[in-house]
């Protein structure tokens, strides 16, 4: 394997992560939406029912999972 191949595979493994941890993001995101909506009630003691502000931070978290994901996705263009 040549250092050509081993950058590719580091490169496909960071990939790999990001794209894991921009899903993760946008599954938690929503969860803050749901909660802080007051739609999801679940656990039932915690403080980020029906809060608002947890509503926005789960928007900005998910925002920012969505575009980990298109960067892991997009790339550098090589094979």
């Amino acid at each position: 394997m040549g250092e050509d191949q081993a950058g590719r595979d580091t490169m496909l493994f960071v990939r790999i992560i990001a794209f894991i941890f921009g899903l993760l993001a946008v599954a938690m995101g929503l969860l803050w939406v749901g909660q802080g909506t007051g739609v999801v009630l679940w656990p039932a003691d915690s403080f980020m029912l029906a809060d608002r502000a947890w509503a926005i931070r789960g928007a900005l978290l998910a925002a920012v999972g969505l575009i980990v994901i298109w960067l892991a996705r997009r790339g550098n263009g090589r094979a």
